[in-house]
């Protein structure tokens, strides 16, 4: 039996794929070091002689070595990582430290296992379309596009990037890099926008926006994403990036709308306090992302599948099911209003 390691699997994506994989009929090793978006909720119902969990950090080198001897696996995705922007605007060393350290002893244990066995494992790796930094009016990023990272988060996942091609260039390693839009889908930690936005729809209160609501994203449902990566797995090409994107991009104020829209059509009755509140910017806001993703449908024959309107009810319908989720997690570290500090 084929195994996998995936690295961050207790969060949002890292779960998601994991259910993913087992039902390609993969094994596979979670390494989570549990921190605060991490979860059991989404792996409850896993198929427990198709799965093992390692509470391990990645800036564990030496265990991380003796997993891999152990486990012999054939990949590792690795999607551990810090990833909320608000949240490296208040403590940038904690993104410093798993986004570039944790990557580099990652790389350094897949480097070592090499050397020692003569398997050169697939990396890959999940960064994000931030590195790009702000796109201006119609334009996309491709994977030529300069990084103009604007956030603590962006700038250290660009650094692991950079970190990852190097190592392909002089170790060669076996690595891939995803550059994905914004993910949404069940389990996501209820600090991001659209579970936010589904928790205060459920509790009856306000939604809150940033600024003026203007700031564009690509929206992409995490099963299209997994099914990206494993295609990635399988076909991409040694060291090279994919951005991996639906070309469906909403700003926040239009997406609010059209998930109240939808539920509406839907007959779910909304309460009288579920109204859009703008509130204060956060610093360094990024107006606009945007992907050229031409390249993974081109090359490695990829389409997203799900379409909006479906996704979004789909994932209200998830989350207004499983209501106890949001009690696995301190309601203290979604509700406070984070990522103000300058």
């Amino acid at each position: 039996m084929k195994k996998i390691v995936v690295t961050g699997g207790s969060g949002f994506i890292g779960s998601n794929l994991i259910n993913f994989l087992i039902k390609k009929k993969f094994f596979v090793i979670n390494v989570d070091n549990n921190s605060y978006v991490s979860q059991s909720y989404n792996l409850k119902k896993i198929n427990k002689k198709m799965y093992k969990f390692h509470k391990l950090d990645i800036n564990n080198k030496a265990k991380l070595l003796a997993l891999f001897k152990k486990y012999k696996p054939f990949g590792v995705f690795n999607l551990a990582a810090e990833t909320h922007v608000d949240r490296s605007i208040d403590n940038p060393s904690k993104f410093i430290k798993s986004n570039i350290l944790g990557v580099f002893n990652l790389l350094e244990a897949i480097r070592n296992y090499k050397k020692s066995t003569s398997e050169n494992l697939r990396l890959i790796h999940i960064s994000t379309d931030e590195v790009y930094g702000d796109v201006i009016g119609k334009k996309s990023s491709d994977e030529k596009s300069q990084y103009k990272p604007s956030s603590p988060y962006a700038a250290s996942k660009a650094s692991s990037d950079h970190l990852i091609k190097a190592y392909v260039r002089t170790y060669k390693l076996n690595a891939v890099i995803s550059n994905c839009c914004n993910n949404y889908g069940p389990a996501q930690f209820p600090e991001k926008l659209l579970p936010t936005l589904i928790l205060n729809i459920i509790n009856d209160k306000p939604l809150t926006i940033y600024g003026s609501g203007k700031n564009y994203r690509e929206w992409i449902h995490v099963l299209d994403h997994c099914e990206a990566l494993l295609k990635l797995f399988k076909h991409g090409k040694i060291g090279e990036s994919y951005n991996v994107g639906t070309g469906i991009n909403l700003n926040n104020l239009n997406l609010t709308k059209k998930l109240l829209n939808i539920l509406k059509a839907k007959k779910i009755k909304i309460g009288k306090n579920v109204k859009i509140k703008f509130v204060k910017d956060r610093p360094g806001h990024d107006l606009k992302y945007s992907l050229n993703s031409q390249k993974i449908k081109r090359i490695i024959k990829w389409n997203a599948k799900i379409k909006l309107n479906e996704g979004l009810f789909e994932t209200f319908t998830w989350y207004f099911n499983n209501q106890d989720f949001f009690k696995a997690f301190s309601k203290k570290l979604f509700y406070k209003r984070i990522g103000l500090k300058t």
